[in-house]
């Protein structure tokens, strides 16, 4: 099993990595039509935070989360979807964190918007599948967003058993390689994508991390009895 010491470390700095959340979570800022610029929504919102009981709801902090690692409104637009990422987890948690803690996953480079999507696509099929209906239409919109730190890259890796096609056999060591990577102070991983061939992704361990937070497009995605969706921009 490969582990963090088997890694290379690279600066990644992009300010366009796509993460796709569906629009029932979305909060639009109250305070938008005030703003003519990003910087002033990024103020204006953090001034709403200090009095608003609507952007601050009690959340759930895992126990492999320290309450100090969670961000306050003075990180800008988007820091509670960064604290959701965090503290809402599945049981079985994802390809590079466990139920204990929350990561935040992107897609990035050329490709980023297919990518998303396909990730998008394969979790929510598979739930699907697991109902044995493929019925269901479910509006995404795009988080955009920035990094500019060091990241440990499984691309050269491809064969590792963290990026197999199964969750039984990737999540166990994927998980088991980030937690060697916090320990050892690390932040995240860079990784081919597994569900988009020739995409990329980036998995943020840390939410101080995630940068410069604004929305992008909208999508629909439609599953009409079949594995495959479709998907439209709105």
């Amino acid at each position: 099993m490969i582990n963090a010491a088997d890694l290379q470390s690279r600066d990644f700095t992009s300010n366009h990595t796509i993460r796709l959340i569906p629009t029932a979570y979305i909060d639009e800022p109250a305070l938008s039509p005030l703003a003519d610029s990003d910087d002033e929504l990024d103020l204006l919102a953090e001034i709403e935070g200090l009095t608003s009981a609507r952007l601050q709801p009690p959340l759930s902090i895992p126990g492999g989360l320290a309450p100090s690692e969670l961000l306050s409104p003075a990180h800008g637009y988007g820091w509670s979807y960064v604290n959701a990422a965090f503290c809402y987890t599945h049981a079985e948690g994802n390809r590079f964190n466990s139920a204990e803690r929350g990561a935040w996953y992107a897609a990035y480079g050329k490709k980023a918007t297919q990518t998303a999507q396909a990730e998008v696509a394969w979790h929510l099929t598979r739930e699907l599948e697991n109902t044995g209906i493929f019925e269901n239409t479910t509006a995404y919109r795009e988080l955009i967003a920035g990094f500019n730190a060091p990241f440990h890259d499984l691309t050269p890796h491809p064969q590792t058993s963290a990026l197999d096609p199964s969750p039984a056999i990737a999540y166990p060591a994927g998980q088991a390689l980030a937690r060697t990577l916090l320990a050892s102070g690390g932040n995240g991983l860079l990784y081919p994508s597994v569900r988009h061939a020739d995409g990329h992704c980036i998995a943020a361990l840390r939410p101080h991390l995630v940068q410069n937070i604004r929305q992008g497009d909208q999508w629909v995605f439609t599953w009409s009895g079949s594995a495959i969706p479709e998907i439209i921009r709105a």
